[in-house]
């Protein structure tokens, strides 16, 4: 019996929908052409939309926490934590589509088991979740004409060259810096969890040269954090499929690097891979990312002298390697540098993937 793709399956699932979405979140109820529910716990309300019928059947949306997707998406994020390996075996033998006669039932945490996840993070991680989705929400999307597309410039990166900047990114004129105790400049980034949620703001202060260039503030530390982001990452480019990354195709090759400026140079040099920002070299072990993603390309700063960042960069590769998926590392010759610096010290970068 073959093995259906992961696209394959969502379909599928999705053109029983009518049936599935019952199934998976009983307490809610059919709105129009939408079966509406609280949230993936499965309580009465509205908040979540599974559509029904038309071209968009199977696809779903929180419209409280960001999350979405598909079909399987649906039953992963229901059943199985998030995964969307187990979500397909379950999915085949629901389907009729596997050599086991039965579909496995639908085994549910209980209702309130789940609200009580949000609650498991201490008061203090929730706000400065909150706070992080605060300053994204209140900050104006798109970075064409702002110091950060200058910024960026000055690091060789052209956005222009792919077409569009990356929606994972924002300018905010006045975010406020302990290290100065005063708002300043800032560059900010998304970083999402596996499910798709905002859960954390990258920040790197900028500052204007006397001279009208926009680069790093001097600062002991110029770029932080704001929120939690274990497992999670900053989403910078979609590659060729242009697919976001909980539905990304079967044979998906993603390039995963540490920072956002060397991950943006990478996205120049290969347009047609999907591009991350693991944020941190301990998060790139950590990142989870769909299992259609089978090959992944490490793109890392050559730190051979630090033993400790290349004890963390084995711990990510060895990961990947044990989900199963290719695993290539891409390593600049010069011990020190990054792909950014590649970039901007020679003519163009010839891609990661060939170094």
């Amino acid at each position: 019996m073959r093995r259906h793709s992961a696209s394959e399956l969502a379909r599928l699932l999705a053109d029983h929908i009518m049936r599935l979405a019952p199934e998976l979140l009983p307490h809610g109820k059919k709105d129009g052409v939408e079966w509406r529910v609280g949230s993936l716990a499965g309580e009465p309300g509205q908040s979540l939309a599974v559509r029904l019928s038309g071209a968009r059947r199977g696809v779903w949306a929180d419209f409280s926490s960001g999350e979405r997707g598909d079909a399987l998406d649906l039953v992963a994020a229901c059943l199985f934590g998030g995964s969307r390996k187990d979500a397909m075996q379950w999915s085949e033998n629901w389907l009729g589509l596997s050599n086991t006669t039965t579909s496995a039932p639908v085994q549910r945490r209980p209702i309130q088991e789940k609200l009580n996840t949000s609650q498991e993070l201490d008061k203090e991680a929730q706000q400065r979740r909150a706070k992080a989705r605060r300053l994204w929400h209140d900050t104006p999307a798109g970075i064409a004409g702002t110091p950060v597309e200058s910024y960026l410039q000055g690091r060789g990166i052209d956005l222009r060259a792919l077409g569009r900047a990356p929606g994972a990114l924002r300018f905010a004129p006045a975010v406020w810096c302990q290290e100065v105790r005063r708002p300043l400049p800032a560059m900010l980034a998304a970083i999402c969890s596996p499910s798709g949620k905002l859960v954390a703001v990258h920040r790197t202060w900028l500052a204007q040269s006397p001279s009208g260039i926009w680069c790093k503030a001097d600062l002991k530390n110029p770029k932080k954090v704001l929120g939690g982001f274990a497992g999670g990452c900053i989403r910078l480019w979609r590659g060729a499929s242009a697919l976001a990354l909980g539905i990304a195709p079967e044979g998906d090759v993603a390039i995963v690097a540490e920072g956002i400026e060397t991950a943006l140079s990478c996205a120049i040099a290969c347009p047609e891979y999907r591009v991350l920002a693991a944020v941190s070299l301990s998060n790139m072990a950590a990142m989870k990312l769909p299992d259609t993603i089978t090959e992944i390309i490490v793109a890392a700063d050559n730190d051979t002298g630090n033993a400790s960042a290349r004890k963390a960069l084995d711990a990510a590769l060895s990961q990947f390697a044990q989900q199963g998926r290719t695993v290539r590392l891409a390593m600049p010759e010069i011990q020190g540098q990054d792909w950014n610096n590649v970039l901007t010290e020679h003519d163009g970068l010839k891609g990661p993937e060939r170094s």
